[in-house]
């Protein structure tokens, strides 16, 4: 049984703020806090290089802690500065030519819709989208009708994409992509620490996500998981520095053949151990509790929203996530984000250039976006819907 009381107690901004905004940034527990400010300390007093020296069982937990969180191993993992970092480091690495074929789904997130098509506009790639079905998600079957009439060089897929709620069938890509030796790019910076994840049975070669929303990591750090097939192929990021390769003749260098090849030299070790401790926070209370305490959570929200007038759930897709979204067309969206602020509530505001596809399908400009996590609790849910009613967004 999970101790919400015990989490809360561990995490300092519970004492002040209702924070329903985890698909953000959470609010970081101690053990996260302190191992970063422990080492910012020890940097102070001697030096950046000897403090990284000092913490060389430490940084590489790290590894061992992220490769537990994936099903993987520590070669297969390499820190990164965001997710969309981690992102692009993956798709530099993927020897595109003129004519390509690259498949995704309409739902992807707004940053890799916009890498893919600076991809397109630079180099003639050819962006594909599969269809979503009525009820929301990526269309499976259409997916495979695109990939065996294309041949694509690249598959990708938001795993929880950052509105709808919608959770896509990552697994049942992966299998089409396996069966056919395509490289299969899966974006988890929303499943990270929300859901039990496990790179062997999505059947990815790379894994992109960030640390500060449901891992309730540190932000500027994120980790990208890169497949032994990958490795074995010896595809290598556009740009590497000495962090992934030695300089070994004058016109000639060796790259290391683990994934801290996509890393660079420069790491915030302060932001490698908290990333480090937030893993092991999230591993012992167990992903699946996790999973299932967040399902208790937006049940209860989604529910108790069907009672407000004139406020409709977005949410789509037969699995749902701990993301939330909302239309209410009768406020103005600074104004209410700011009106629960007020009231120590923190949520967000997802805007139709965020969504392009998915907002302009539903007729919105922008949507409130309310993402529990473990350590809220039922009170705070029922205190965000009576602001909510008290707002009376549903009056004409």
């Amino acid at each position: 049984m999970m101790d919400v009381q015990k989490l809360r107690n561990e995490t300092p901004g519970c004492q002040g703020k209702i924070h329903l905004n985890n698909a953000g940034a959470s609010l970081m527990p101690r053990p996260v806090i302190q191992a970063m400010e422990d080492h910012i300390t020890l940097e102070s007093l001697q030096g950046g290089y000897e403090a990284a020296d000092q913490r060389t069982e430490e940084v590489s937990h790290f590894y061992d802690a992220v490769a537990a969180l994936l099903n993987t191993t520590a070669r297969n993992i390499a820190f990164s500065s965001s997710a969309t970092n981690a992102y692009a480091k993956a798709l530099s690495c993927i020897p595109f030519e003129t004519g390509d074929t690259i498949v995704i789904a309409n739902e992807d997130y707004i940053s890799n819709q916009i890498a893919f098509l600076s991809l397109q506009k630079r180099f003639g790639i050819n962006l594909v989208r599969a269809a979503s079905l009525m009820e929301g998600g990526v269309d499976v079957a259409d997916m495979k009708r695109l990939i065996d009439l294309h041949h694509p060089r690249l598959v990708s897929l938001t795993h929880i994409p950052t509105n709808t709620g919608l959770i896509q069938p990552v697994e049942e890509v992966g299998r089409l992509c396996r069966e056919r030796n395509i490289l299969y790019l899966v974006d988890a910076c929303q499943s990270a620490g929300q859901l039990p994840l496990d790179v062997a049975a999505i059947g990815c070669d790379f894994l992109s996500a960030t640390f500060r929303k449901f891992l309730r990591g540190p932000r500027g750090a994120g980790f990208l998981y890169v497949s032994d097939r990958v490795l074995h192929e010896n595809l290598e990021p556009l740009f590497i520095d000495m962090r992934g390769a030695d300089w070994t003749q004058k016109n000639d260098y060796q790259a290391r053949r683990d994934a801290r090849l996509f890393e660079e030299w420069e790491l915030p070790y302060a932001l490698v151990l908290g990333s480090a401790k937030a893993v092991d926070y999230a591993l012992a209370i167990g992903l699946k509790s996790i999973e299932d305490r967040n399902n208790s959570l937006c049940s209860l929200l989604r529910r108790q929203i069907e009672t407000l007038p004139g406020v409709r759930t977005l949410d789509q897709g037969k699995h749902l996530s701990s993301i939330v979204t909302l239309s209410i067309p009768n406020q103005k969206p600074k104004d209410l984000l700011d009106a629960l602020r007020l009231r120590s509530i923190n949520t967000s505001i997802s805007y139709r250039n965020f969504a392009l596809i998915d907002f302009v399908a539903k007729g919105i400009e922008w949507a409130l976006r309310i993402s529990p996590h473990y350590y809220n609790t039922e009170k705070e849910i029922e205190s965000l819907v009576g602001a909510l009613r008290d707002l009376n967004p549903g009056k004409s």
